[in-house]
Formats: structure tokens, C-alpha cells, sequence
């Protein structure tokens, strides 16, 4: 993914109204992401641990969704797999977006399972350790590890914006 501003990440969200765009906690280290090994950008809201945003590119922009991550119940973690990446860690939690648009304003919403820290990328490439069993050995490669990926997520942002 090419490295992004705040101002392009900002206007890339299509699930939230401007004045929720202009209150969301944006990273302030942008410069410093690794951007060459991420496919997608994704943030958990510091202030808010069950809120988070992922964008992602989209043709010659980007699109942005707000997520909600579900709230954990008490008890024992288990683990689950990420739909996006498909790695199995403690780690994953049910993400909800509200839809874009009418229907999402009805109270539409969607839900994926993913890696609540949305280091997917990372941890496909091995820049991030999700514990012992977490990655399965596969015979794909990186790129087509990535391509399963963005396919699943684009699925997800297409579910959004229906």
C-alpha cells in the first residue's frame, strides 16, 4: 500500500457522517507505518478500544469503513480464525461496520471476523507473531496469500457499501 495522509484517510470513509470523520483519532505517526508490507491500512481508536477503521485502496483511492469490534464476553478466550487472513489466534473478535448510506442509517450493518488489531498484513509476512499454530504452512505464496486477502476483503467492503 502507498503511504497515505490524514486528510486522504479521512475522506475516504463511506460509512460514517463528516462530523464522525472529523472526530476520529487518526495516527499521528503515519510516516513511520511500514507501508510497503502493509495491503490495507487499519487502526484501533486509542481513546475507544471497541471502535476501529481500516482503509484500504480501492481502484485509484482508498475507501474507509468504521468498525465496531463486538464485546468480549466473560470467560475463557478461545481461538478464531480472521476471515481476511485466515490466522487463528485469541485475537480475532466479530467486527461489525454499519452500511453506508440509507440502509445503513436504517441500522444495517455487517459482520467479519478478524484480527482485531487489523495487523493482517503482518502477519501474513511474518512481521508479527501470533503465537505457536496461529499460520498454517501453506503451498501459496506471499502474493497469492495477499491476493486471497484483499479478495476476502473487498467481499467485506462490498457488503458495506450494498
Amino acid at each position: 500500500m502507498r503511504p497515505v495522509t490524514e486528510s486522504e484517510i479521512r475522506a475516504s470513509f463511506v460509512n460514517c457522517t463528516k462530523g464522525e470523520t472529523k472526530r476520529m483519532t487518526v495516527p499521528r505517526d503515519l510516516a513511520g507505518k511500514p507501508w510497503d508490507d502493509l495491503d490495507f491500512f487499519g487502526w484501533q481508536d486509542p481513546a475507544s478500544p471497541e471502535r476501529a477503521y481500516l482503509v484500504a485502496p480501492d481502484g485509484d483511492g482508498l475507501v474507509g469503513i468504521a468498525l465496531r469490534r463486538a464485546a468480549q464476553t466473560g470467560g475463557q478466550t478461545r481461538r478464531t480464525m480472521c476471515s481476511l487472513c485466515l490466522t487463528t489466534h485469541d485475537g480475532v473478535a466479530l467486527m461489525t461496520a454499519r452500511k453506508a448510506g440509507k440502509s445503513g442509517q436504517n441500522g444495517n450493518s455487517a459482520g467479519a471476523y478478524m484480527c482485531s488489531d487489523l495487523a493482517c498484513s503482518l502477519y501474513m509476512r511474518g512481521k508479527k507473531d501470533a503465537g505457536p499454530g496461529a499460520r498454517l504452512q501453506e503451498s501459496l505464496t506471499l502474493d497469492m496469500q495477499v491476493e486471497r486477502t484483499m479478495t476476502n476483503l473487498a467481499g467485506f467492503l462490498a457488503k458495506v457499501r450494498a
